[in-house]
């Protein structure tokens, strides 16, 4: 009897692994698709701009604002949301977003003017807000700690997918069909995955699936924290700080080559605006694989080693400066871009890694709020600070003198580095 319990139960624990290990891949390509559809509603408008400024007569600066509403709210509202989604659950707070900037963006594709535009948009903006942090941390939760970056990156990479995806296939409907549907079609999207989350995702599935959880029980229910608690839990020591801070000093130069590379090719290649613009978004694209990539690299060569994660980042933000320096130093043509292209696969290979460590370092009950802090670090002091200075920089030696300077910037983020990889030596001792 006990020979026959011994062999058969590792099997069923065997099927029982395989299983959960697949529905884990099932969720990741689900919640991919969401981000997919995130990004796609959040860009599609951006193609639709010089029909909407003839039809409705608006200027540029309302054009500016229905873009920019977005960004803003998500901004605004991806630290309490992310922190009601720990508390609330995260699977139907993810029903709740992913409907909501669906019905959202359905609203801008029946909008009669531009106020009602406006409204829309920022309901789009409010569904997506936390969206990015509480997917990854219900990722993170499935997936053993040692594919941690892999699964950073890898979900995250949707966003510069879905960026180019959205614009390519907006412009596309509405040439053929009209704007209306561009934007309906970014709604049926977002609908139909919605659907599909709503039978396939539950919290009892994610339980049996959980990688560290051998309760079953869903590890977001199980803590709730004082506000003293929980900047103790966001900020558990000096290195995890460096983690954010890093990131988001390297995010500065991902933000600014995003928005001024069109223009750089415009100004100083000679290219039409239109080829400008697919140029810049092929680039983008090679951001968005390298994201991936980088971060499958860090896991094989990583392990399970938070050390070996600070010497990946240090590495990658290395060769990015190095990269960079190199290249706009050299006049415009193919040798330049030769270089820009690699340069560019290194952009955000550390985003990965940064949420590696910092998933390691915070309890699994508030990683949906450790992953919206890292957001607001890489917003406030990458996406919107890189863009902003260098454009300060550009009014007083021009755009290419300022994209000379960038390579600058990278030394920035890999100081922060050397000194988080030194902090969490100190505090591996310690403890």
């Amino acid at each position: 009897m006990n020979l026959y319990t011994s062999s058969v139960v590792p099997a069923e624990s065997a099927a029982v692994t395989r299983g959960a290990r697949t529905y884990a891949w099932v969720v990741f390509a689900l919640m991919f698709c969401l981000l997919l559809s995130d990004y796609m509603s959040r860009q599609a408008l951006n193609a639709l701009f010089p029909i909407l400024k003839v039809q409705w007569q608006l200027s540029d600066t309302k054009l500016g604002s229905i873009s920019g509403v977005v960004p803003l709210a998500v901004g605004v509202l991806t630290l309490p949301f992310s922190i009601i989604a720990d508390r609330w659950g995260r699977v139907k707070s993810i029903a709740l977003m992913a409907a909501l900037w669906s019905v959202a963006t359905l609203g801008c594709a029946i909008a009669s003017s531009y106020h009602e535009m406006f409204v829309a948009r920022i309901f789009v903006g409010v569904g997506e807000a936390a969206y990015g942090s509480v997917g990854l941390a219900m990722l993170m939760s499935i997936f053993p700690k040692r594919l941690r970056s892999t699964i950073a990156g890898g979900f995250t990479s949707a966003a510069a997918f879905g960026s180019v995806l959205g614009v390519s296939l907006s412009g596309i409907v509405a040439t053929h069909f009209g704007w209306r549907w561009s934007m309906g079609l970014m709604a049926i999207f977002g609908f139909g995955l919605v659907i599909i989350y709503f039978f396939v995702v539950t919290e009892k599935r994610l339980a049996r699936a959980h990688a560290d959880n051998a309760s079953g029980t869903p590890v977001s229910e199980r803590l709730k924290l004082t506000p003293r608690a929980l900047f103790s839990g966001l900020f558990p020591s000096r290195s995890v700080f460096c983690a954010y801070l890093g990131s988001a000093l390297q995010i500065f130069i991902q933000g600014t080559l995003f928005v001024w590379l069109p223009s750089y090719l415009n100004r100083y290649w000679g290219m039409p605006v239109s080829k400008a613009a697919i140029v810049a978004a092929g680039l983008v694209l090679v951001s968005g694989m390298g994201q991936l990539l980088c971060g499958v690299i860090t896991d094989r060569i990583s392990g399970d080693s938070s050390l070996k994660r600070w010497n990946m980042a240090i590495g990658y933000c290395l060769v990015l400066g190095i990269l960079l320096a190199i290249a706009f130093r050299l006049p415009p043509g193919n040798l330049q871009l030769a270089l820009l292209a690699p340069a560019v696969f290194f952009l955000a290979s550390s985003f990965g890694t940064c949420s590696a460590i910092i998933a390691g370092a915070t309890p699994p009950a508030i990683h949906g709020s450790a992953f919206a802090t890292l957001t607001l670090f890489n917003n406030i002091l990458g996406l919107a600070a890189g863009p902003f200075f260098t454009g300060v920089v550009a009014d007083a030696v021009g755009l290419q003198g300022a994209l000379r300077w960038l390579p600058l910037a990278a030394v920035l983020p890999l100081t922060v580095y050397l000194i988080g990889r030194w902090r969490y030596i100190v505090e591996a001792r310690r403890g």
